[in-house]
This record gives structure tokens, C-alpha cells and sequence, in this order.
């Protein structure tokens, strides 16, 4: 019962220690590795040597900037040589700054010094949120740092009170300028409708009309994040806003607070 798979590579690896030629083509071992674990119904364990899902991955800032700069500073083998594409940097709540820069500079991203400090921000909080954060989820965070606006209105605290026999109520504190805004709770048809009466009660306005409200799901999981999606007609003039969250009463409340920011900077530069 040997893990034929670990002798190999241990042979291939100190070929000049145990002074052998390996003729086995090893780049075969992670297709062959799938290939009987799909055959056979069982799973690889994720810690497995070689061929486990984190045999090659690396999570931890000081490991994952390591293996950027050298990756033999971590790792022993290469991926490669076990037929894998590359090794993988687990963005996670203990990356760091490196392995952030690493991903955007592979997706062709690009941020300034202050925008990636507020980027990086942001992926912390929901790193805290999600034990994985995926591509989708990292790419989903872009989106709303590289279409930014002027934020006039900030989310301070929002909180929703709903359920069967109960009368929806949305209680939400803004922040203008520094300053924070007297919380304000109103009742409405739903939670969503709640918050959004809740909001235009706070900023004054009120001849708002909802054109369109959307909710996806962008990634997957119970703990999928949710991009919520809005185009909200003011004064004859149509503006839009999104937001992705892991609460998909407060992405709705932070794409309706853009569009109604979105509104305001117009009115002002108009």
C-alpha cells in the first residue's frame, strides 16, 4: 500500500542522493491521481502529499511572498513536474500585500498606490467573512474600486428587522462629509423597500423611481457573494449603481446609495 506517487517523486527529486535515473514520466502523476480517484468514488484528502488539493498552495503572507520572489524558498518540487499548471496562492484573510499585487498584475489590473491600500482593505473584511475567497469574488471587489465615484452619502450602520407577522423596518445611519447623519428607521413593503425609504428620508429625497433592481449571485456557496444591480430614474435622468457583498440587504442598500450619489455629483457638476 505504498503511495507510489511520494516514492517518485522523493526518488526524482534526490536523484543525486540515491544516485538513480527515474524513467517514469512524472508530469502523468496529478492526471493519473484524478483519473483513479474518479474511478474508484473516493476522494483525495486535501493535505495529501503530491497530489492533495494543498500540496502546492500557499496561503500564509510570509509563504505566499516567498514563493513569489523564489518559489524553491517553500517548495521542494516544482508543480510542474507532476503534470500540475502551476502552484496556488490561497487568497485568504492571511495573504498579504505581495500576493494581492501577484493576482492583479496576473489578471492585468491595474491600481494606484492609494486605490489598491482601499482595495486591499476591503478584500480583509471579506476575507474575515468567506473561509474562501474566490477569483470571482476578489474580481467582483475590483469592480467597485476601478468604477468609483465621489461618495458624498457613506453607509455608516444599516440594520433590518423582518419576518412572518412582522412589519418590515430598516434602520439606517449615513455619514456626509465626515459627518454622521441622525439615524432614521421607516417602515416599507419588504426589507429592501424598507432600507430604500429609509435612505431617501435621510438624504432628502424622495422622487426617486425604481426602474430596475437585480440580484446575482457572482460567486458560489452559502456564502456566495451577492452583486446587487439598480437603475433608479431621478429628476427625469436615469442612474445606476452596484454593489457586491456577502449580505444582499446591504449590497442593495450600497447600490442604491451610488446611484443617489451618482445623482448628486451631477447636479452638482451640471
Amino acid at each position: 500500500n505504498a503511495a507510489l506517487e511520494e516514492i517518485v517523486m522523493a526518488l526524482y527529486t534526490r536523484q543525486d542522493y540515491y544516485d538513480l535515473d527515474v524513467t517514469q514520466d512524472t508530469t502523468q502523476i496529478a492526471r493519473l491521481s484524478k483519473l483513479v480517484a474518479n474511478s474508484t468514488g473516493i476522494s483525495l484528502q486535501a493535505n495529501k502529499a503530491i497530489v492533495g488539493a494543498n500540496a502546492f498552495a500557499h496561503e500564509a503572507g510570509i509563504h505566499q511572498d516567498g514563493v513569489i520572489k523564489e518559489r524553491t524558498t517553500y517548495e521542494i518540487m516544482d508543480a510542474k513536474t507532476i503534470g500540475l499548471d502551476h502552484n496556488k496562492l490561497v487568497l485568504g484573510k492571511h495573504s498579504g500585500r505581495h500576493a494581492l499585487k501577484d493576482f492583479l498584475k496576473k489578471y492585468d489590473y491595474e491600481l494606484d498606490d492609494e486605490s489598491f491600500e482601499g482595495f486591499f482593505k476591503r478584500f480583509k473584511d471579506l476575507a474575515d467573512k468567506k473561509k474562501n475567497v474566490s477569483n470571482a469574488d476578489i474580481i467582483a471587489l475590483l469592480d467597485n474600486e476601478l468604477y468609483d465615484y465621489e461618495k458624498i452619502y457613506e453607509m455608516e450602520y444599516i440594520s433590518v428587522l423582518t419576518g412572518k407577522g412582522l412589519l418590515p423596518t430598516a434602520t439606517v445611519r449615513l455619514k456626509k462629509e465626515g459627518e454622521i447623519i441622525q439615524s432614521a428607521a421607516c417602515n416599507g413593503d419588504g426589507p429592501v423597500d424598507a432600507i430604500f425609504q429609509t435612505i431617501n428620508e435621510l438624504t432628502g429625497i424622495d422622487d426617486i423611481k425604481l426602474m430596475s433592481y437585480k440580484i446575482d449571485a457572482v460567486t458560489e456557496g452559502k456564502d456566495a457573494l451577492g452583486e446587487a444591480f439598480i437603475a433608479a430614474e431621478i429628476d427625469g435622468k436615469i442612474f445606476t449603481g452596484h454593489s457586491s457583498q456577502t449580505d444582499i440587504t446591504e449590497a442593495s442598500a450600497a447600490a442604491y446609495l451610488e446611484a443617489i450619489n451618482k445623482y448628486l455629483v451631477y447636479t452638482k457638476n451640471k
